[in-house]
Parts: structure tokens; C-alpha cells; sequence
């Protein structure tokens, strides 16, 4: 925006609704904003709660793109609002929230549980090579490079935009979505875990797993931290065909 001009006013219609109130029902609500040099939608957000309707529910936490809480619908496309500068956007912006995680109220959403059943379900942590714990033996030796690649999949912040932006989601509730595959391929890279290529394929060796991604791109096109998903689910989709066949 050029500081010499007038401030464009932004109209933002947010899909308004609390499926705890049974008089209420899904509406579009329409706020003027004026526009701010390096405003993103977060704060506009605040903007409108703060100085227009204090009701609006909305989540956040670290304004930074590190938590994954505001994400939403920013015209149709999952993101996250602490990223998104208006600046990028036309005057008329439509939020909603992202669709199949269960909702609290307006653009606020219940994530944690969505991604707290998928990591017990794919059991989403280092299964140690000793039963007992030892808390004397030095940490296992890791290659530098493999570290950075368990840290590339770790910046996950489980913000549900793939799963929002995949379409076997859509059709099968019971898909585990590309951020699922990304924790089961962080969790096979790391030389720390016992589990075996056999014990893996029980987890996502079905349609319901791998194989039952379309490679649509969905997932990657939409990902606010620009994680390797396709290369990843590739990398899992021969692992399990090889195991398959073993």
C-alpha cells in the first residue's frame, strides 16, 4: 500500500455461527476495516473485535506462524491469518473456518482433538529399543543431515490446512491426510525408533493410509510451512509396496 494514497477500506464478511446456541444459524456478517500499512488478517481480526463486535470468536497464539491456531478459510483457501498481509488480498475478503474439524464458534475450531485421536492412532512417538528407561545413556548418535531432515517434518504446527485442503478427506473421513504421513515419515527416519517397515505398513498400509492418497497436491499447495508432503508420501508409498511385496 503507498502511503501517499488513501487507506482502502476493507469489507470482511466472516461466516458467523455457535452450534451451542440452537437459536442461531450460519450467516455471513459483513465489517469495514480501514486499511493499515503491513496489516495482516489477524490483526484485523482484533481490529474488529475490539472496536465493532467484542463476540467474535477466533483463535490465536503466537502471531508468528508457529502455532497453527488462526488458521481458516481466507476466500476458500486454508491458511493462516497471522501470515496473510491484506495488502496481497482484493478489498472484499471472506473467512470462514476450515471445514471437517468440529466447531467452537464462528472461525474458532477444535483441532486438538482431530489431531490428538490421529497420533494415538498412528502412534506418533519414539518407541525405544530398551523397555526401561536408562537415564544415564548418552543420547544415540545422529548424522547432521539426518537431523535436519527430522527437523524439516518436526516444523509441522498441526495448523489442519492440508487437511482442509485435501480432497480424499472429503470423500474418506478415516483418511489420515498428509499430515498424518508426514509424522509416520519423521518417526521412520529416526535411527532412535525400533518400530520396523512391517510395523509401519500396519498403520498406513491401506486405503486409508498411502494408498489412499490421489496426489492432488492439495495438501503441499496449501501448507503454511512449505513442508516436502508429496516427496514424503512418495518416499512412504514405495516403502509400503516394497514391504508389501517382501
Amino acid at each position: 500500500m503507498n502511503h501517499d494514497t488513501k487507506p482502502r477500506i476493507l469489507k470482511i464478511s466472516i461466516l458467523r455461527f455457535d452450534p451451542n446456541d440452537p437459536e442461531d444459524f450460519p450467516h455471513m456478517e459483513t465489517f469495514e476495516v480501514e486499511e493499515a500499512h503491513g496489516m495482516t488478517l489477524y490483526i484485523v481480526l482484533n481490529e474488529i473485535r475490539e472496536h465493532q463486535d467484542n463476540a467474535l470468536m477466533f483463535d490465536f497464539v503466537c502471531r508468528a506462524g508457529i502455532c497453527g491456531s488462526c488458521s481458516m478459510l481466507v476466500n476458500g483457501r486454508p491458511t493462516l491469518a497471522c501470515r496473510t498481509l491484506t495488502s496481497k488480498l482484493d478489498t472484499n475478503i471472506t473467512l470462514a473456518p476450515l471445514p471437517l474439524f468440529e466447531l467452537i464458534k464462528d472461525l474458532s475450531i477444535y483441532t486438538g482433538k482431530w489431531m490428538e485421536g490421529l497420533n494415538d492412532r498412528l502412534e506418533t512417538w519414539i518407541h525405544e529399543k530398551e523397555e526401561t528407561l536408562n537415564a544415564d545413556k548418552l543420547e544415540e548418535r545422529m548424522e547432521p543431515a539426518l537431523a535436519d531432515e527430522i527437523y524439516e517434518l518436526d516444523r509441522c504446527v498441526e495448523c489442519g490446512c492440508c487437511v482442509a485442503g485435501c480432497g480424499n478427506i472429503q470423500m474418506n473421513n478415516d483418511f489420515v491426510g498428509a499430515v498424518g504421513l508426514n509424522k509416520v515419515a519423521r518417526f521412520h527416519l529416526d535411527p532412535r525408533d525400533n518400530r520396523t517397515d512391517e510395523d509401519y505398513y500396519s498403520l498406513i498400509g491401506n486405503e486409508d493410509g498411502v494408498f489412499g492418497c490421489m496426489t492432488l497436491l492439495g495438501c503441499e499447495d496449501v501448507c503454511p510451512k512449505d513442508l516436502p508432503l508429496q516427496s514424503k508420501i512418495a518416499y512412504l508409498r514405495r516403502m509400503m509396496v516394497s514391504t508389501a511385496l517382501k
